[in-house]
């Protein structure tokens, strides 16, 4: 891990580019302060400027390195930085003035969270800067949580990947803003549901959706309509009695778990079915599964892939964001 830690760190102060494992999904990193390494990020990536990107930090003091905390809600945002960090919980908070207007796209907020993974909180320890990540893959693709995933993502657009094995959350951060109300508990802006839960959020302060906009730009990340889409269409599909397949097409179906007697696995003869949770139907299994699943499918040869849909409590508002995110219809 030191030979390792130490080759990242070599190439993220010399102003490059690198994938690194983080607890959710595989990060392609550069040093936050540093925007001509944070370019090259967008540039490997496709992504739109437009589109800001969330700032790693390597402990809770190191916040005010990359925001600045309003008085009215610093008590707020320190009982949930002590609840969830490290972990998949970003903030979006007013950003500091060293923090590059390429990294939050102009915005005057930051997204800040800080990581559990313990090679990507090692390296920006060594580092001594925060680090900006975003998912390392092609812009809108599939998010990556293994090593070979990056691989079919980037190879031969970045010089370094760091293998640390599959990511153990498997959906991206929880987001959210914070809105003070006197005498009362705040309120939540959920900007995009992860593994950090509504029901968790609950016992620090009222959660809403945040209501995104129709035009202008993201204000967080992850918030475009289209996004963690596989190349292959993907039909989310609420109904089985609904699907009517094409003659001469292949279909395949990422399912929740897989049972020979499901209503989704008997309505067609699939091509392939993979299943997000095999058999014993649980989220948080079904959520580090998601990507891989997805991947598996856009890999086959299929004209379609139909996706079934989950139950939308704790995990399942986030894997069914992603779904939704990746689809072509619903």
């Amino acid at each position: 891990m030191k030979d390792g830690v130490r080759e990242a760190c070599a190439l993220l102060q010399a102003g490059g580019i690198v994938a690194l494992p983080t607890e959710t999904v595989y990060g392609l990193a550069a040093d936050a302060f540093n925007p001509e390494a944070v370019a090259k990020v967008f540039a490997a990536k496709e992504r739109p400027s437009f589109d800001p990107l969330i700032v790693h930090i390597a402990s809770r003091g190191d916040l005010k390195t990359v925001a600045i905390v309003p008085d009215e809600i610093a008590e707020t945002v320190n009982k949930l930085t002590q609840a969830f960090w490290p972990g998949p919980l970003t903030l979006i908070l007013p950003k500091h003035p060293d923090v590059p207007d390429l990294v939050t796209s102009g915005l005057p907020t930051v997204a800040v969270r800080q990581s559990a993974h313990p090679f990507f909180r090692a390296v920006g320890k060594e580092l001594g800067n925060p680090i900006a990540a975003p998912s390392a893959n092609r812009f809108g693709r599939i998010s990556p949580t293994s090593a070979s995933a990056v691989m079919k993502e980037l190879e031969g657009r970045i010089p370094l990947i760091i293998d640390a094995g599959a990511c153990s959350e498997g959906v991206e951060s929880t987001i959210i803003s914070i809105e003070p109300r006197e005498g009362k508990k705040p309120v939540f802006r959920l900007h995009r549901a992860g593994p950090i839960t509504k029901e968790q959020l609950q016992e620090f302060g009222k959660v809403e959706k945040f209501r995104e906009s129709t035009a202008g730009t993201p204000q967080a990340p992850g918030q475009l309509e289209s996004h963690y889409a596989p190349l292959t269409p993907l039909i989310l599909l609420k109904d089985p009695a609904d699907f009517i397949p094409e003659e001469g097409k292949r279909y395949g179906l990422l399912c929740y778990r897989g049972e020979d007697d499901s209503p989704y696995v008997t309505m067609h003869d699939w091509e392939t079915v993979e299943a997000l949770s095999p058999g014993s139907g649980k989220l948080a299994e079904a959520a580090i599964r998601l990507f891989h699943v997805m991947r598996l499918l856009d890999e086959a040869g299929l004209d379609a892939i139909v996706a079934e849909p989950v139950s939308e409590t704790g995990l399942g508002v986030a894997i069914m964001d992603r779904l939704r995110r990746a689809s072509v219809s619903c």
